[in-house]
């Protein structure tokens, strides 16, 4: 989860993300949930063991982004 929430976060600050911005976090959580990736226990054991030191805030940052692009998914 912290591999597929760093990604999401990364792109997502760039300008020449933000197109994509919506449609790219939908699509790679999703893919996350059907591989059976993730499920975050909140416990931080992840960020514990990450050989690159990504942060779980990378976490709460990807769970906004979906969940604004979720609610909003109707509009675009």
């Amino acid at each position: 989860m912290l591999f597929t929430a760093a990604k999401v976060s990364h792109l997502s600050s760039l300008p020449q993300g933000q197109p994509e911005r919506k449609s790219r976090v939908l699509s790679m959580v999703t893919e996350m949930d059907e591989r059976g990736f993730g499920n975050c226990t909140n416990e931080r054991e992840c960020e514990e063991a990450c050989p690159k030191e990504i942060s779980v805030l990378t976490i709460a940052q990807m769970n906004r982004d979906y969940l604004r692009a979720a609610f909003t998914a109707d509009e675009s």
